[in-house]
């Protein structure tokens, strides 16, 4: 058995080539779902969906994000009749009273789907509604995920870190463009990452549950922490007071995000900072407590009180991934 920790991009270009060295029969993947929002009334999982999508083979991969050559053709037209309304433009947050009213799952991420914020593909619209319709039917979501994953096709076990709600949320310093605290993805997706970041808050994290099947994986195999965002793919998981103790008590073995203090993609050396970490390689280790061992870039030189493995970490394709995944494999040899 293994176990991937996974959100964001990281974690998934990992599992390209995981299949090469980890029997896919005995891998499971917990996705983050601190990124989850609910637009126009459907619960999008975005973590969980690239991994579904990359299992079933059609993730897009220039983006790391939807559905190859899906069409768009409901978003453009709910921008068009929001323009044609002379409807102001998202990210529409639902008022305060609706953000903890209806599925308890959607707390605190409530968005109107006037003129969505976030791109949905066609293709990609249809697993939302399949999955809120079965949501609203009465099942989990780690039973809608397996349900989805079998829909895929999909080799891995892909569970949810929780069935409950947990929301990734920026707290941002006084700016008259930006409200002071906004859900992950409006920073991300609407702003690209502009805010200045004050803090980051896992909402609903002390009263969440994390899963059983997410829990019963961690216990039963090493763990693989994916070169995914310490603090908004990782950290939502690490904030379960459940999942965390497993972690402390399971072998891990974490791949670096950063080469020294270069970060590969995406936001990771900004939000680090804001939690108080170092934007680098040794923030990582600090951050990760729980890990036994690190897989780190061969150009990356930082040195760490646990064992290390080095490789090529940067990921273009599946042969680069499978190299990756085999100095995961060498690192769990050294714990």
């Amino acid at each position: 058995m293994v176990t991937f920790l996974s959100g964001g991009t990281g974690t998934p270009k990992l599992l390209e080539g995981s299949p090469a060295v980890f029997d896919p029969a005995d891998t499971t993947v917990v996705g983050n779902t601190g990124d989850d929002v609910e637009l126009g009334g459907l619960l999008v999982c975005p973590d969980i969906d690239t991994v579904l999508f990359q299992q079933g083979g059609v993730l897009d991969r220039e983006y790391w994000w939807g559905i190859e050559d899906d069409t768009t053709e409901t978003h453009d037209e709910l921008a068009a009749l929001a323009d044609a309304a002379g409807l102001e433009d998202g990210p529409r947050y639902l008022d305060a009273e609706a953000q903890t009213a209806g599925r308890d799952i959607a707390n605190w991420r409530r968005f109107s789907g006037v003129a969505e914020f976030m791109e949905l593909g066609d293709r990609d619209r249809a697993v939302h509604v399949t999955r809120t319709s079965l949501l609203d039917e009465g099942q989990s979501l780690t039973e809608v995920t397996r349900t989805l994953a079998d829909a895929f096709d999909a080799a891995v076990d892909v569970v949810p870190m929780s069935d409950d709600p947990v929301a990734s949320i920026i707290h941002t310093p006084e700016d008259e463009r930006f409200d002071d605290e906004m859900h992950f993805q409006e920073f991300w997706v609407a702003h690209r990452g502009e805010p200045e970041v004050e803090d980051v808050e896992f909402r609903g994290a002390a009263d969440a549950t994390a899963t059983d099947a997410a829990l019963g994986a961690i216990s039963e195999g090493p763990v693989v922490v994916g070169p995914s965002n310490p603090v908004t793919s990782i950290g939502p998981m690490a904030a379960l007071d459940g999942l965390r103790d497993a972690l402390e008590e399971a072998t891990v073995v974490a791949v670096s995000p950063f080469v020294e203090d270069e970060v590969f993609s995406g936001p990771a050396a900004k939000l680090m900072a804001a939690v108080g970490y170092d934007a680098s390689t040794a923030g990582v280790a600090d951050a990760y407590p729980f890990a036994d061992a690190f897989v780190l870039d061969d150009a990356d030189g930082t040195e760490l009180s646990r064992p290390v493995v080095r490789t090529d970490t940067k990921m273009d394709d599946d042969g680069d991934a499978e190299r990756v995944a085999q100095a995961v494999a060498d690192a769990l040899e050294v714990v």
